[in-house]
């Protein structure tokens, strides 16, 4: 299992993770057998965003006598009443649900204290500036939780959320399909049946929000990373293509700034299809080629950091240059941390000899020898070296 920072929170979380979510369905025996499963792989941080009481009980129990083994991202706002879940801003009605977090589970602490469920900016508003927030940071002062987190599908909510200082990582929804949809407050929209007939590449909402968070060391744990697995069909994917687990994984860790996706489980054999990703092979992350050969798709012309350029004659790592380069574009200055990495290569976009070989493999038709010649200009290179 290889393990990532957690934007500035100084955790290091497995890529792949557990999302509690599907427990919901099963017994204690269950649960224990999947999270079972996942210590052994080596999984380290789960969610729990539910608040039916069996389902934390089932997973408290799992973990006990070994709670320091695992980073928990707890919800606050996620309550059960009348039988049923029901999210609130109400205080009194949140800290009486995070205490019953904090007792099923089984422990006196959430590593990550997540504000439940904003998906929009006035809502976004109302917390930052309230009481929401002031009960929030009380919870981290007092060492209830260790760090706040946001979660949210909705990418301008996020990027508010990214900026805002107060919120360290984000529990964001990520997979090709969604990339595609522009941002929305109504969560509707991103389970819809249908998609438009001429579905657009990334939007530039969402690609600007993974930016935003690796300059801000805003840390991202993916929901949703399996559309529900609506991606692993044909018929249901709108692409029209099928793709596996190991492929949509592949797809949410190669987004900046992300860290781990937090990924639904049923049974332990779930685990082992996404843990498969750890020892898969280049060709069955390749998530780009089944895209770039599917019916219905518009990711040409946009880099997605696939890595399908490589090998590259003068030893570029192309995928990073380019991610580099995003990042760079969107400050008057160039961040010295991006720059000093940008230098750190062992070869650079000025290194580019121009000899095309990187186009003729690019599933989406990226112009990179162009792209590299406008990254050497924009970190002062512009005089191509051999």
């Amino acid at each position: 299992m290889r393990y990532r920072e957690l934007g500035k929170t100084g955790l290091k979380v497995s890529e792949i993770g557990l999302g509690g979510e599907w427990l919901e369905r099963h017994n204690t025996e269950e649960v224990k057998a999947v999270v079972d499963r996942c210590a052994r792989a080596g999984i380290n941080i789960l969610d729990c965003w539910m608040s039916e009481p069996n389902v934390r009980s089932n997973i408290g129990a799992a973990l006990e006598g070994r709670r320091e083994n695992w980073i928990i991202q707890g919800h606050i706002g996620s309550t059960w009443q009348g039988g049923q879940y029901v999210r609130t801003r109400d205080l009194k009605k949140a800290e009486e649900a995070f205490s019953d977090l904090l007792v099923r589970m089984r422990t006196d602490y959430i590593d990550l204290g997540m504000i439940h469920f904003v998906d929009e900016k006035a809502e976004l508003s109302a917390i930052l500036e309230g009481e929401f927030l002031e009960y929030v940071k009380d919870l981290k002062r007092q060492g209830r939780i260790r760090h706040i987190g946001l979660s949210t599908h909705n990418p301008d909510v996020a990027r508010l959320a990214a900026l805002s200082g107060e919120v360290e990582m984000i529990l964001f929804s990520v997979n090709p399909a969604f990339d595609m949809l522009p941002a929305s407050e109504n969560i509707d929209e991103y389970f819809k049946e249908e998609y438009d007939e001429f579905i657009g590449g990334i939007t530039p909402e969402r690609a600007q929000l993974y930016r935003i968070c690796e300059r801000q060391g805003v840390g991202i744990t993916v929901m949703k990373g399996y559309m529900g697995g609506r991606l692993f069909t044909a018929e249901a994917s709108p692409f029209g293509v099928a793709l596996s687990p190991v492929q949509c994984l592949h797809y949410a860790l190669t987004r900046p700034a992300v860290a781990s996706v937090m990924a639904g489980f049923d049974t332990p054999e779930h685990v082992d299809a996404a843990v498969a990703y750890e020892t898969a092979s280049e060709e069955e992350k390749d998530y780009a080629s089944i895209l770039a050969g599917a019916p219905r798709h518009a990711y040409s012309g946009q880099c997605t950091y696939c890595g399908h350029c490589a090998p590259c004659p003068s030893g570029i790592d192309i995928a990073m240059v380019n991610k580099l380069y995003d990042l760079a574009q969107m400050q008057e200055e160039i961040p010295a941390t991006i720059r000093a990495h940008y230098e750190g290569l062992s070869a650079n976009a000025s290194h580019c000899v121009g000899c095309g070989g990187c186009e003729t493999r690019c599933p989406f038709g990226v112009h990179v020898v162009e792209r590299m010649a406008q990254t050497a200009e924009l970190f002062g290179r512009g005089e191509k070296e051999a």
